[in-house]
């Protein structure tokens, strides 16, 4: 027994060689030697074998053994600590800490608060409406009916038959035009939704739609807000042009288009070799619309507007892929 005793202590000190710094493998060590199942414990549960006339000085030798034992753990522990105090002390107060990481806005809110800074200089109110509407401030009343070839285009999420995820941003013109007596200059910025999803449209997106209503506006006062709102937003030297175009609730309808902002009118990958590239519809609100309102087409003239604010942003930064814009990472997000 008393060679059984000896071999663990030895064993022991070897075990807890190097284990100062570690406390983890410190408390492991001492659960093998000490703990309830621990070596030193088997080695007490042989002492009921041992004869009477020598189980005395048996159980002596084993005593001492765990005070041994206890004592070696313990200097280990003292060691440790002095360790981790030299390490607490070695840490040098004056070596200037990591900078934390700073939040900034993303680059389609940036674009967004640029779009409305710029209509809100020229005169134009922004408004809010809800994002799950009404079918029929989201098609009827906007000169869409139940059966017009228009719904097609839009990939609605319908909640219920009557109740959509608004497909743009235009519904909130209905509204306020319901509200309110001409005149009237609004844009409508905020999230829509659509079931597309590929490089250039994500199921969620964001739009401003504009609109501008009063006595004799005319197509001119159009042209000359987003040729404004172009030069504001891509530079004066950025040309444009109007296309005809097809919009149920416009008309005359155009399509605005500006010159590749990457070839500078050249032809490019981008534009096709056209060196245009196209960033909204607009037009004269259809007096079919003005019905549904109750304003009078003969009294009364305006224009509307719609665009991309993730479009507006790829044109003006340059990205091919508008799924950057989402994944979050932040070498890509950093750049803004």
């Amino acid at each position: 027994m008393k060679e059984a005793v000896q071999s663990l202590l030895e064993r022991a000190s070897r075990a807890l060689s190097g284990l100062e710094e570690d406390p983890k493998a410190l408390d492991q060590a001492r659960i093998r030697f000490l703990g309830r199942k621990g070596e030193l414990a088997q080695l007490f549960k042989e002492l009921g074998k041992v004869p009477d006339d020598v189980r005395r000085e048996v159980g002596r030798v084993l005593n001492e053994a765990k005070a041994q034992l206890e004592e070696l753990f313990s200097e280990a522990l003292e060691k440790g600590r002095e360790h981790a105090e030299g390490k607490r002390e070695a840490i040098d107060v004056t070596v200037p800490g990591r900078v934390p990481l700073l939040g900034r806005l993303h680059p389609i809110t940036q674009v967004a608060l640029e779009i409305t800074r710029i209509f809100n200089w020229l005169g134009f109110e922004t408004v809010e409406g809800p994002e799950i509407e009404l079918d029929y401030y989201n098609f009827e009343a906007l000169n869409i009916p139940k059966d017009h070839p228009a719904r097609e285009m839009q990939d609605t999420f319908y909640i219920s038959e009557d109740v959509v995820l608004r497909t743009h941003t235009s519904p909130i013109q209905v509204r306020v035009m319901e509200k309110r007596k001409p005149p009237i200059r609004i844009i409508a910025p905020g999230r829509t939704y659509r079931c597309d999803s590929d490089v250039t449209h994500t199921p969620m997106f964001h739009q401003v739609e504009g609109l501008m209503v009063g006595k004799n506006v005319s197509f001119g006062d159009l042209k000359g807000v987003l040729a404004t709102f172009v030069h504001e937003m891509f530079g004066p030297e950025v040309g444009l042009r109007f296309r005809p175009s097809f919009f149920p609730f416009t008309e005359p309808s155009a399509e605005v288009d500006i010159q590749c902002v990457i070839c500078r009118g050249q032809g490019c990958r981008v534009c096709k070799q056209t060196g245009w590239l196209e960033i909204l519809g607009s037009g004269m609100v259809d007096p079919e619309v003005y019905k549904y309102v109750d304003y009078d087409p003969e009294e009364v003239s305006g224009f509307a507007f719609g665009m991309g604010i993730e479009r507006i942003a790829m044109l003006k930064y340059g990205i091919d892929d508008l799924r950057l814009f989402y994944e979050n990472d932040l070498r890509f997000l950093g750049q803004f």
